[in-house]
């Protein structure tokens, strides 16, 4: 491997195909369980109830829709790398439940196959895409406008969170079941505790602190959280509002949706308000020839 495409930051044509590829199952999916969350049992791979779980599924395909076609369109690797693990992670842990579930579904159904090829072989794909584009991966520059300390916690602290619940969720359905806002069953704990792990995107996000890597995993965290709100008034009368985790629930999404929002005004107009800085190396090199000694002709 050169040197030049060790620093090149640019999205390899795997990256590319891999998420021209997903796009359409996730669309697809997105519109089979949000408008019309009453048909799971003659659309999808297996019968969901009440209909605020397969709405929450939806609006977690329509981000990762979202996530693809950026993933496509960008012109630079580390504007969308971050959101590589959490798909991951997101994978995984739907291709185990169905493993543990196995039972629970529709095998006779053309959705189950679709769904069990997808979730067998992504989690392999994607993580194998990030892996190799990673290696055109550059250092972050000292010039990049970064995301505030405040900001930077408030990230981590929203995802460590929303890490914590989809853990419990997924590794202890039963006991989750019985502070969940909407009635569960095991298989759907561990679903909606494989949404909720995709909160891995703001640690890193936290982590990495550049505001151009984090863009695009904001408008993806928008677009669930919104579509999410929506949801919960579309299905209003499934909640059981005498359990706290209902109102904490309903509350942080909302403050998480309006402190993203928040956030990418402000970005915004500190990117715009921002005077252009000389690249390092060019400064280097300008300073060089202003301070070599003047030659004349013999």
């Amino acid at each position: 491997m050169d040197e030049e495409r060790a620093r090149s930051d640019r999205v390899l044509p795997t990256s590319r195909i891999l998420g021209a590829a997903i796009v359409p199952f996730l669309v697809v999916a997105f519109l089979v369980l949000y408008p019309r969350p009453t048909d799971t049992q003659d659309w999808f791979a297996w019968t969901i109830r009440p209909t605020m779980t397969p709405m929450v599924l939806g609006s977690a395909y329509l981000g990762g829709a979202w996530f693809f076609v950026r993933v496509v369109r960008a012109d630079r690797w580390h504007t969308v790398r971050i959101g590589f693990i959490p798909v991951t992670v997101f994978a995984s842990c739907l291709g185990l439940a169905t493993i543990i579930h196995w039972d629970k579904f529709n095998h006779g159904h053309v959705a189950f196959w679709l769904w069990a090829g997808l979730y067998f072989t992504t989690p392999f794909l994607v993580l194998g895409a990030y892996l190799w584009n990673q290696t055109t991966s550059p250092p972050a520059s000292p010039d990049e406008l970064r995301v505030t300390t405040v900001a930077r916690s408030l990230m981590a602290a929203t995802g460590i969170a929303a890490v914590g619940l989809g853990a419990y969720l997924y590794l202890v359905p039963v006991r989750a079941i019985t502070i969940w806002p909407w009635a569960l069953t095991p298989l759907t704990a561990r679903v909606m505790g494989a949404v909720l792990l995709l909160g891995i995107a703001g640690i890193l996000a936290a982590i990495d602190a550049r505001w151009s890597s984090c863009t695009v995993m904001i408008d993806v965290a928008r677009i669930m959280i919104a579509l999410i709100l929506v949801a919960a008034v579309r299905a209003h009368d499934e909640f059981d509002t005498s359990r706290p985790l209902t109102w904490l629930l309903g509350i942080g999404l909302t403050a998480v949706l309006i402190g993203a929002t928040a956030l990418d005004l402000s970005m915004r107009h500190r990117a715009s308000g921002a005077a252009p800085r000389e690249p390092a190396a060019d400064a280097v090199g300008r300073y060089r020839l202003s301070t070599r000694p003047e030659t004349t002709d013999p």
